[in-house]
């Protein structure tokens, strides 16, 4: 047993002088790419792999992360959660990768999460998403249902009335996001008149408007996924529904408006952090170095813009790190705060306590000729929800997903 405890210690410190001797021989920074670059997502996801590809290429041209340079190992996970998990595990366990970028459907998340934790490894999570993932081994760079549903229900309530009508894809993501809708709903005084989870792949949606007319609800929230889920807005239009609809994840990430004829989203509300209409000299910039380097893609939406400037905190985070790409050391630089950048959106800033981000969050408006505008905007809006709830990754190491119904709080 001595002799075997001896063994495994020479074997780490051999790691560890290996590591050094990588670093010092500037040896490249591995950054696993694992999206969805074929299948039901890609129309959202393909923009995530050039937003990683446009900040891999800045960065390596202005001499890389900490003097090395930054190589990017790219597999397509082609929509499919087995592939995402088999793929998990040749980049961490082959590839050797010092760092993940994967995920676009929750789903996808839930099937790689405990591949990552099971090699100790480091993961960014770029997307929207339902909320409530306390997990040390990850980086969320996407907006979260506190900083989405507490502006634009609220707003929606006051403008167009308090009965709301929820349709939401069923699985993990859509069932999680109309909690959080009928959480906010309820917190404003209103009222949920129905309800609808569709499987993904779903594409006909005749009984779904029969349900929301007899309902005459004052709006609709849509937390509809995919290509398939995408055909239920001009179904909707050519029945004559007619009702303003409020979303946390469509225009931003499928980029509808662009996509459908009109007037076929108008009328639609959605909280964002990024779409390439944001009007600031910061986006402007990043849109026309964007074009220029990727002049066939059709749009760059949030999920875009989360990834590129996720490749800079990382960067940022290594640096303050002295260099290390180690994923204790990567935290305890989080745990010290102040891990920001001046984003296309604004000012992003990652949260200790949850390693989830702040964002400047806008709500665009679709308007009758699919053009956009925006009523308002919230600026360093915070993923405050986790840290209330009991969330703390600058103590612990936690590995769980909650809820507004599910979590710590709720079980004392």
């Amino acid at each position: 047993m001595k002799k075997a405890f001896m063994l495994a210690g020479l074997a780490a410190a051999l790691c560890t002088v290996t590591a050094m001797s990588a670093q010092a021989n500037n040896a490249p920074i591995k950054m696993g790419v694992l999206e969805d670059q074929s299948g039901e997502f890609v129309v959202p996801v393909i923009g995530k792999v050039r937003g990683i590809q446009l900040a891999a290429e800045e960065i390596n041209a202005a001499g890389g992360i900490a003097g090395r340079p930054l190589e990017l190992v790219i597999y397509d996970t082609q929509s499919d959660n087995t592939r995402h998990q088999e793929l998990m595990r040749r980049a961490l366990q082959r590839d050797k990768v010092d760092v993940v970028f994967s995920g676009f459907s929750s789903s996808s998340r839930e099937a790689y999460r405990p591949i990552v934790r099971q090699f100790d490894g480091f993961a960014f999570y770029n997307n929207q998403y339902e909320g409530g993932v306390c997990d040390a081994n990850m980086i969320v760079t996407g907006a979260v249902p506190e900083q989405q549903f507490s502006t634009l229900i609220p707003w929606m309530m006051k403008e167009y009335g308090k009965r709301v009508y929820v349709l939401a894809a069923d699985y993990n993501f859509g069932q999680i996001s109309a909690e959080w809708v009928r959480h906010f709903v309820e917190k404003e005084g209103g009222e949920i008149v129905g309800e609808d989870f569709i499987p993904v792949g779903v594409s006909q949606f005749s009984q779904n408007i029969q349900n929301i007319q007899r309902a005459k609800p004052d709006f609709v929230v849509t937390l509809l996924v995919g290509t398939a889920q995408a055909s239920y807005y001009e179904q909707a239009l050519a029945a004559n529904v007619g009702l303003p609809m409020a979303s946390s994840v469509n225009v931003g990430q499928g980029y509808e408006h662009k996509r459908f004829k009109a007037p076929s989203l108008a009328g639609m509300y959605i909280t964002t952090n990024y779409i390439e209409e944001v009007d600031t000299p910061e986006s402007k910039a990043f849109v026309e170095k964007w074009r220029k380097r990727f002049p066939e893609e059709p749009y760059i939406n949030q999920e875009a813009e989360n990834s590129y400037h996720a490749v800079y905190l990382y960067k940022q985070m290594v640096e303050r790190a002295n260099g290390s790409t180690n994923k204790a050391d990567i935290r305890a630089v989080i745990a010290q705060g102040d891990v920001c950048m001046d984003a296309p959106e604004g000012r992003v800033c990652i949260d200790p306590k949850s390693q989830h981000t702040s964002h400047t969050m806008y709500l665009a408006r679709v308007n009758e000729d699919h053009s956009i505008s925006f009523p308002q905007v919230w600026n360093d809006t915070q993923p405050y929800w986790l840290g209330e709830v009991g969330c703390d990754l600058t103590q612990q190491d936690h590995n769980a997903q909650y809820t507004p119904s599910d979590n710590p709080t709720t079980k004392k």
